[in-house]
């Protein structure tokens, strides 16, 4: 039997050593902590690319944390028994751990609190990975923001409090209990030959997501307003991707953009807009846990979209035959992200040009994004699609031809993935599945459908739904 009073950190997508609540107060308690990972049924499930991307960001993370004096201790299997297995092994008389607002993470902690609770273990949790958890924003009526406006007004003056400094101790239990090694979880191995490629691109851990911050402080957040729509630029943070998975929390990036907006930086209103539209979706998946997989509004319910088909699998691979699509569901699959503005093009072409069921886009990027977040996914995937809350209208098609002239109007965006011998459609065919046989040399496929006949069939379809 280990130490008693040691607290058992339960980490899940919180890897950082500042602003980290709940790693905060394990440190100021001056108890033995005991960082542990559980890869458990609501992981497992996730998609190839954030599987990776997890791995990646476990190992950075427990890099950083041995350079503390501490060790991450990994264990396979269900929560609570995992959880109460380590409490046996350790003497453990406390687990704090960061909400999780994603649906299955919430029914599983819920479950697990009890449960500890139960047992007489000390069971919290931490806010961290919102601005402001949910349920703490309300109407002046007491229930739910549904659109984006009015909830950035009512919070854009809210304080969510200093970041917390980083903690650069913890006290070590007597003895260590044993972990798995993370090499024998696999957590890459769905990702093929694509993992080498997309690491190219990923910029793993706390120590990558400040100097990114800082480099967009730097040269990027003054022009951020206009450049932000310009795939071809690096005119965006990039920080989705560490804040989806914890590296970096989301009031150090509030505070920053706040401190540049009083310094007069002219994009720092519109980048911190976008950091809000993230609370937003989290706000909603909460009061919504079925924002991922039901039409927000029940009327889309009756909408003719098609499943799954070959004209889906299509788009998925690059080659619907519009250059702008084929472009962005290139650049997915060759750097694990995609451009915001060519995530709207992608959508729109999928769900009203192609008339697809958004789930079917919603689910790929659920396998492929490294930036991959629940809630930011399923309102993106719904507003694009009609069917969600603040939608853009149905019959707001974009044209991605329209969308190219506007905001790749010198090409460098196409040409980059889908030139014959051009970098990144050198790559993509490198890191893109044998079983797709595709042929670098091979001419752009033929569009799928007119861009003017697929939209007037989307309209006849939006028209039918409102008769």
């Amino acid at each position: 039997m280990g130490e008693s009073g040691a607290i058992l950190l339960w980490l899940r997508r919180d890897f950082r050593l500042a602003d980290h609540p709940a790693l905060a107060a394990a440190a100021a308690s001056g108890r033995p902590v005991i960082p542990v990972f559980v890869l458990d049924p609501v992981a497992e499930v996730w998609g190839a690319a954030p599987r990776w991307r997890l791995g990646e960001a476990l190992a950075a993370f427990a890099a950083a944390l041995d350079r503390i004096g501490a060790r991450l201790v990994l264990r396979r299997g269900a929560a609570l028994d995992t959880l109460l297995a380590l409490i046996a092994e350790t003497g453990a008389t406390a687990v704090y751990w960061s909400r999780d607002l994603d649906p299955a993470a919430k029914a599983r902690d819920t479950a697990v609190k009890a449960a500890l609770k139960a047992a007489g273990i000390e069971a919290r949790s931490f806010p961290g990975q919102v601005l402001f958890d949910p349920w703490t924003v309300e109407t002046g009526q007491g229930g739910p923001y549904r659109v984006y406006t009015p909830y950035w007004k009512a919070v854009r003056g809210r304080d969510p409090g200093a970041p917390l400094p980083p903690v650069t101790a913890l006290r070590p239990p007597a003895t260590a209990p044993a972990s798995e090694a993370l090499a024998d979880w696999r957590l890459g191995a769905a990702m093929n030959r694509g993992a080498a490629v997309v690491a190219r691109h990923a910029q793993v851990g706390e120590a990558a997501a400040l100097a990114r911050l800082d480099r967009f402080l730097e040269t990027g957040i003054d022009t951020y307003a206009e450049r932000r729509d310009l795939p071809a630029e690096p005119g965006t943070s990039g920080l989705s991707e560490n804040l989806a998975w914890g590296e970096i929390s989301a009031r150090t990036i509030w505070r920053a953009g706040q401190r540049a907006m009083d310094a007069g930086a002219a994009g720092a209103e519109t980048f911190l807009k976008e950091l809000v539209w993230r609370d937003f979706a989290w706000h909603l998946m909460h009061h919504f846990p079925e924002l991922g997989s039901r039409n927000w509004r029940p009327e889309w319910d009756a909408f003719p979209w098609q499943g799954d088909s070959p004209a889906a699998e299509r788009w998925r691979r690059g080659q619907t035959g519009v250059p702008f699509v084929d472009a962005a569901m290139r650049e997915l699959f060759v750097t694990g992200t995609m451009h915001n503005r060519a995530r709207m093009i992608a959508a729109s072409y999928l769900t009203k040009h192609l008339l697809t069921d958004w789930r079917v886009g919603l689910a790929w990027f659920a396998e492929t994004l490294i930036d991959w977040d629940p809630a930011s996914n399923a309102m993106g995937w719904q507003w694009v699609a009609g069917s969600g809350p603040d939608a853009s209208p149905f019959f707001r098609i974009f044209n991605p031809e329209g969308q190219a002239q506007k905001f790749d109007p010198d090409g460098r965006y196409r040409r980059r993935y889908l030139g014959i011998g051009a970098p990144g459609a050198q790559v993509f065919h490198a890191a893109a599945p044998r079983s797709w046989h595709l042929d670098p040399a091979a001419p752009p496929p033929e569009p799928l459908i007119g861009l003017a006949e697929g939209r007037e069939r989307a309209l006849a379809a939006y028209q039918q739904l409102k008769g």
